[in-house]
């Protein structure tokens, strides 16, 4: 356990630390954004809208809300999300200041300027012309990160036609459903990338994936040559080097309306079936640009800012690709974990590249706890002035050690909260601005709306916990569900009418501060990325020797939350089973069918699950046995014995 740090002043739900007079004065975001976003919030959106993109065809109409909740930001307005985020940049005369400080897993490394990187997505665009690739067109990206990832993205919005990022770590399965789904044209990856000191392969994957029924839209992969690993080749295959070299260096940015889709983020949902959430240009950039420079008080012309998100999730989307270099910022790029080849790799990259802002998730910073404060302190990390943290509430204890021995018990924190759904960042500190407490998400950011409610849709009181909601529509909202409109209706807007509900439960302390407690569905927050319980118990059931399965998320201290499986086997599996050996094996099976991400923390084999006399699984009491909790009440279950048996098993 860390040791106490000082507190400026402490209120029921702990330490406050105020920001301090040096960081105040030359903070990007004052109190001036509440005032403004509280006189009139369009009005408010419409003037960052302006000042933060340009635009080829002002806009005239803030927000269309008439076909709630589908909303429409800027409709009129055209402009080029690619050229936003690169072009512009350039031609203000900062061609030469570095865009991204790659690091390599294996220490190779890459020192990528504005122009350097303009210049490399305007000949990636007309590859993608060159490949048939159309406006409105969908394209897979399956990559490590690597440069030519983020190339990708921004060719392709530069085109207008819809990237679709995978994560790299998603099995063929689940990589399949997603091309079919989207109705895929090109494919790109890698032959592979570099992970714990090896090569982890990519393009094998791809192959899978696309023997599957309903893959037969795509007409292209484009390989990326970086593990240097042996792979099999088609006649569908380029590789990336060769096919760029043929495209011509130039390239003309088409403006494109508002409304133009800009990218489709599959997220898992309470079924089993991921939802492709839709997000457009305008809206999207404008609070991506907005949270990034003002959330994270960003100076341009003197920081290093890195989040450390794969760009396979939506961290990666608005605060590794898009946010940034939408603001002009220099930033570092990492394809490798934290602790490889050994712990302090992180630490090392901070003082190598002088970064000054950090953006991670808890379970990161709480597996730099358990690795030892003696690592950190081994290196300076003087540069940095921020720190935030993303993916899951991070508790306290946590939050303090980040700020003592990463931040030297002098930078603030950020503690932000947010979705895929979202876009952006919704409610966090202001760290100019806010008075800081451990745990809390804060306050809704300027411009955006927040409350808690009850069961029945009305306002909590100070210290009560309720559902977390979004009462007014925000610019980066998402427009859908690629495909199912219906769904998007019912999974985020029929639980309360007229409030944005998805899945998160929150408290409201004496002070007016949210804190976010996490899920409240069948949803589980595992390392900050979103896993559904039924998607994996699909996998489960999907095993020849798995008759049911039950899967619940239950607390973890260095994941936030870890998979916990009990499966019922069928009669045949279970003859003279040996629970171990068929544990790993169903491991290895969810492993497979969805990726490495969702492999159980445990699988227990029991004989019957905690069923309700109507069959209804009673997954709060395996989540209290997941736990090691009490077990409670079991007077509603069929046989009331049952829990007994499996917490024995255990």
């Amino acid at each position: 356990m860390s040791t106490p740090i000082r507190a400026d002043e402490r209120h029921d739900d702990g330490p406050t630390f105020a920001p301090t007079a040096a960081f105040v004065a030359d903070a990007v975001a004052g109190e001036d954004l509440h005032t403004a976003a509280t006189a009139d919030r369009e009005a408010f959106w419409a003037d960052q809208a302006r000042s933060l993109l340009d635009w080829r065809t002002p806009f005239t109409r803030t927000l269309d809300w008439s076909d709630a909740p589908f909303a429409r930001w800027f409709d009129d307005g055209e402009l080029n999300v690619a050229e936003n985020c690169l072009d512009r940049h350039v031609r203000a005369g900062n061609g030469d200041r570095v865009a991204i400080h790659f690091e390599g897993a294996p220490g190779d490394t890459r020192r990528i300027t504005y122009a350097e990187l303009t210049a490399e997505v305007h000949r990636a665009a007309n590859m993608l012309t060159d490949l048939g690739v159309e406006q409105g067109d969908r394209v897979v990206v399956y990559m490590p990160l690597v440069p030519e990832a983020v190339v990708t993205m921004l060719a392709v919005a530069r085109i207008g036609a819809v990237h679709s990022v995978v994560f790299g770590g998603f099995s063929a399965e689940s990589l399949r459903a997603r091309i079919e789904d989207a109705g895929a044209k090109l494919v790109v990856t890698a032959d592979g990338g570099w992970r714990r000191g090896a090569v982890s392969p990519l393009k094998p994957a791809v192959d899978e994936a696309l023997t599957g029924a309903g893959t037969d839209t795509v007409e292209h992969v484009l390989v990326v040559k970086r593990g240097g690993n042996d792979i099999a080749w088609t006649d569908r295959d380029l590789w990336w080097h060769d096919e760029l070299a043929k495209a011509a260096p130039e390239h003309e940015a088409q403006a494109f309306p508002a409304e133009t889709p800009l990218f489709i983020l599959y997220t898992s949902g309470t079924t089993g079936k991921p939802k492709g959430i839709v997000h457009t240009s305008g809206g999207y950039l404008t609070q991506a640009a907005y949270t990034h420079r003002n959330v994270f008080d960003m100076h341009p012309e003197k920081d290093v800012y890195w989040c450390t998100a794969d760009i396979g999730w939506i961290t990666g989307h608005s605060y590794v690709v898009y946010g940034p270099l939408a603001n002009g910022v220099t930033q570092v790029l990492y394809e490798g974990t934290p602790d490889e080849p050994q712990p302090g790799r992180w630490w090392d990259i901070v003082d190598s590249y002088g970064v000054t802002v950090l953006y991670t998730a808890p379970t990161a910073v709480r597996a730099a706890m358990k690795a030892g404060r003696q690592i950190p302190e081994a290196r300076s990390l003087e540069s940095l002035r921020l720190l935030g943290s993303v993916g899951e509430p991070i508790n306290p204890e946590a939050w303090q050690w980040y700020r003592q021995v990463i931040g030297h018990d002098r930078t603030p924190i950020v503690d932000t909260w947010w979705q895929t759904e979202t876009g952006a960042i919704m409610i966090s500190a202001l760290p100019g601005v806010t008075k800081l407490k451990p745990g809390a998400a804060q306050t809704p950011l300027p411009g955006i709306v927040a409350e808690i409610v009850d069961e029945e849709g009305h306002r909590v009181d100070p210290g009560e916990s309720g559902y977390l909601t979004v009462t007014e529509p925000w610019p980066s909202m998402a427009r859908g569900i690629w495909g199912d409109p219906d769904r998007f209706v019912e999974t985020y807007w029929d639980r309360f009418p007229g409030r944005y509900f998805a899945g998160d439960g929150a408290r409201l302390d004496g002070q007016g501060d949210i804190w976010v407690q996490g899920r409240v569905d069948d949803v589980m927050n595992v390392s900050g990325h979103r896993l559904s319980t039924a998607e994996i118990e699909s996998a489960l059931v999907g095993h020849e020797g798995v008759a049911e399965a039950a899967v619940v998320g239950a607390a973890d201290e260095t994941t936030g939350q870890a998979v916990v499986a009990f499966v019922i086997l069928t009669a045949e599996a279970a003859e003279g089973v040996d629970r171990d050996a068929v544990a790993k094996e169903l491991r290895d099976w969810v492993g497979k069918r969805i990726g490495a991400i969702a492999k159980p923390r445990q699988v227990v084999v029991v004989p019957e699950l905690p069923k309700t006399r109507s069959g209804k699984i009673m997954r709060r009491l395996l989540r209290d046995a997941a736990e090691g909790r009490r077990i409670g009440d079991t007077t509603t279950l069929a046989d009331p014995t049952i829990m007994a048996t499996i917490a024995e098993l255990m």
